[in-house]
């Protein structure tokens, strides 16, 4: 498997960076070469050239179609974090989604 670097994205970067946090102790468990940065939305921007994949929080649902433009530069999948997902912290889970996603 290739390295994939995902960033997550919410509104001030804190929920997604418990998120993160989750994510990376079941990449570490399973020995995924992964990387997952959470950053703010406004951050989005400076990080598309280092990412794979971008995962939005589910509040953002209805800019997907922005971001998706954004990253469409610059080769990076785009998607939204199921709210089950998001509201859990289920590292799990947002991994498999952001490989999934990553796969087309």
């Amino acid at each position: 498997m290739e390295s994939i670097r995902i960033l997550l994205c919410c509104g001030a970067g804190m929920s997604s960076g418990f998120l993160a946090q989750s994510a990376r102790k079941y990449v570490k468990k399973n020995k995924l070469d992964v990387q997952i940065e959470a950053r703010s939305e406004s951050e989005v921007g400076q990080f598309l050239k280092k990412i794979n994949v971008l995962l939005i929080g589910p509040h953002y649902a209805n800019h997907l179609e922005e971001f998706e433009r954004m990253a469409s530069m610059y080769d990076v999948a785009v998607g939204v974090i199921p709210q089950k997902v998001y509201a859990e912290l289920d590292g799990e889970a947002l991994v498999q989604l952001a490989l999934d996603i990553r796969k087309g």
